[in-house]
């Protein structure tokens, strides 16, 4: 996949810009703050129907207008474009014709995007892990969110019948459990094979960043390992009922992450940490490639070589030049990185200043 023109129009701090990319390398140089993050934001929207960081479209707006607009120009001839007033539902067309549902988008032009905030997949709560499974499922199976979506409006009504002051229907809320039941171990399914697949490909590439010097795994856990889930979720119901919402449920399901057989949170340092997250990233990048389509996803970097030692910076380095990788896009505050990146490869590339939402092309050898 690759994106020929991004136009944006009021996105956050960037009140107008179009931009040419180049189908391989294009780098975002800057300081911290002045919109670089924003314009992999608006690349990010295009694919996935809303911000990375903001789940509230309208925020989005620039601040003092009264609309946003993205359009993006793909190979293929195909556009997509996204639209929204404030007080207005967004509008959101693939070759002007508007979705119906915008789950049918999701999956069309896949996207990774490694960033300092995936620490959290780390540091964070289960809900963070959770996502990133989600995330990446969502793209390649396309029943998959409409179970998820089934799957919680079921866990939302039983968490309200719950909390009621008298007793609930027990008729009722079995029909709740048996949805939740249903849906979990479709869910549950996908969550375990993805990871499954995931797992050596993320360790093959972790070893190559890491020099082979650090053992690590991934272990899903899943109340669906108990035994069948609708018993799992029925067992417990007095005692849900005494708190007031739903303690088991694919909901609940986590991923553990560790270091030489311990949690990755107590063991790891930041240049552990970091490298984990990014071999983790680049491990969806491969799986997605090979699951979706055969259709190289976008690859989005976004300030990721601070605190790592020299020697993990050139093992990343070249594996993101490397003939595996498509459209790269990476925004840094050091020209350093980006020049050894791309003194270590032939590849077509552009570089751009970003300077309070102003975004410029400039000359290579500037």
């Amino acid at each position: 996949m690759i994106l020929e023109k991004l136009s944006v129009i009021n996105y956050k701090n960037i009140a107008e810009a179009t931009l040419d990319f180049s189908p391989k390398i294009n780098c975002l140089i800057g300081q911290n703050g002045v919109g670089k993050t924003n314009v992999l934001d608006a690349i990010y929207y295009l694919s996935f129907c809303h911000s990375a960081n903001n789940p509230i479209d309208s925020q989005v707006i620039r601040h003092g207008a009264e609309f946003f607009v993205l359009e993006g120009a793909y190979e293929g001839d195909l556009h997509i474009y996204c639209g929204m007033k404030r007080g207005t539902k967004k509008h959101f067309k693939r070759n002007k014709k508007e979705y119906r549902r915008l789950s049918e988008h999701i999956g069309l032009i896949p996207v990774v995007v490694v960033s300092p905030s995936d620490t959290l997949l780390i540091e964070g709560g289960s809900e963070e892990r959770r996502r990133l499974m989600d995330m990446v499922i969502a793209q390649y199976d396309h029943g998959y969110m409409e179970a998820m979506n089934r799957y919680n409006k079921a866990l939302q009504q039983r968490n309200a019948m719950l909390k009621l002051d008298e007793e609930p229907n027990p008729d009722v809320i079995s029909l709740f459990e048996e949805q939740m039941a249903y849906e979990g171990e479709r869910i549950y399914k996908s969550r375990k094979a993805f990871v499954e697949e995931l797992t050596p490909i993320f360790q093959r590439i972790h070893e190559t960043i890491s020099g082979n010097r650090e053992q690590v795994a991934l272990n899903y856990v899943s109340h669906c390992q108990r035994g069948p889930l609708l018993e799992v979720i029925q067992r417990d119901r007095f005692k849900d009922r005494a708190i007031g919402y739903s303690l088991h449920g694919v909901h609940r399901d986590d991923l553990e992450i560790t270091l030489g057989g311990h949690l990755m949170k107590r063991e790891g340092s930041q240049g552990q940490n970091k490298t984990f997250v990014i071999a983790l990233k680049l491990a969806q990048f491969d799986f997605l490639k090979r699951t979706n389509s055969k259709t190289t996803p976008l690859l989005l970097l976004d300030d990721i070589f601070d605190k790592l030692d020299a020697q993990r910076v050139e093992q990343i380095v070249k594996l993101v030049a490397g003939d595996d990788y498509g459209q790269i896009f990476i925004t840094d505050t050091n020209r350093d990185h980006l020049d050894l990146i791309l003194s270590r490869q032939t590849l077509d590339y552009k570089i751009f200043h970003v300077d309070n939402g102003e975004i410029t092309e400039t000359q290579k050898d500037v």
